[in-house]
């Protein structure tokens, strides 16, 4: 008996390995190069955004995002957001996947696209998905309830995107990203594309930022200079 067991335990924990090895830990930031376009791509514990824009031209292209999972070596996802082909709203998509040398390799229409990795969701300490739950006035916190309209902001250790959309009426309302930072209480931005103002494009915002109960509160001055004080949640622990 003691044997039976022990050759069980021993399968498991080699089971368990193989899955680890076979399933690549995705999370972080990616990056590509199509059409003499960047193409960034942003992955949280169960969401992603991905972006196509043109640093020097300051020109935003186009944003798809929404959840992902990964079964063997397939990569499947379904879009909340899709700028460049709505249609593909709220349907599943699936991708062959591979990894070599520290890269990321994504068959799309036969061809094997190659990503380079950013980071792994480190140093930044915002890594995550969030959903805006709040702002304060005036002392005061006014609550906000995200349901099929959201403003996500997800973020890797080096990179963030935030997405005004319509998961339903596939409406998109805006977005923006670049790199950032956290370090001594400030969270500062550098802006990289802005899809509603291109000028935009080069800023730099610096906030102050904290974690209250798990929330991320977030205060400083907008790109136009107008006051905001915010309060984040992240996705998973309100279930969306």
């Amino acid at each position: 008996m003691k044997n039976s067991i022990f050759a069980s335990l021993t399968f498991l924990l080699v089971l368990s390995v193989l899955t680890l090895v076979a399933q690549p830990d995705l999370r972080g930031a990616w990056e590509t190069e199509k059409d003499g376009n960047r193409i960034t791509w942003i992955t949280s514990e169960k969401f992603f955004a991905a972006t196509v824009y043109n640093l020097e031209e300051k020109k935003f292209v186009g944003t798809c995002g929404g959840s992902w999972k990964v079964e063997g070596n397939t990569f499947k996802e379904v879009h909340e957001f899709n700028t460049l082909n709505p249609e593909l709203i709220g349907k599943e998509l699936a991708s062959e996947f591979s990894m070599k040398d520290g890269k990321l390799l994504i068959k799309v229409d036969e061809k094997w696209e190659e990503w380079n990795r950013l980071d792994d969701g480190t140093p930044g300490k915002l890594s995550g998905a969030w959903l805006i739950t709040g702002r304060v006035t005036d002392g005061k916190q006014n609550s906000i309830t995200p349901g099929a309209r959201k403003t996500m902001k997800i973020l890797s250790g080096t990179r963030f995107q935030w997405i005004a959309y319509n998961s339903e009426t596939k409406e998109f309302f805006g977005s923006g990203g670049g790199t950032y930072t956290t370090e001594n209480g400030k969270y500062t931005e550098n802006i990289q594309f802005f899809s509603r103002d291109s000028s935009r494009v080069g800023m730099r915002l610096q906030f102050d930022f904290s974690i209250e109960e798990g929330n991320w509160r977030h205060k400083g001055f907008s790109s136009k200079g107008d006051p905001i004080d915010e309060v984040w949640t992240k996705r998973e622990k309100l279930g969306l």
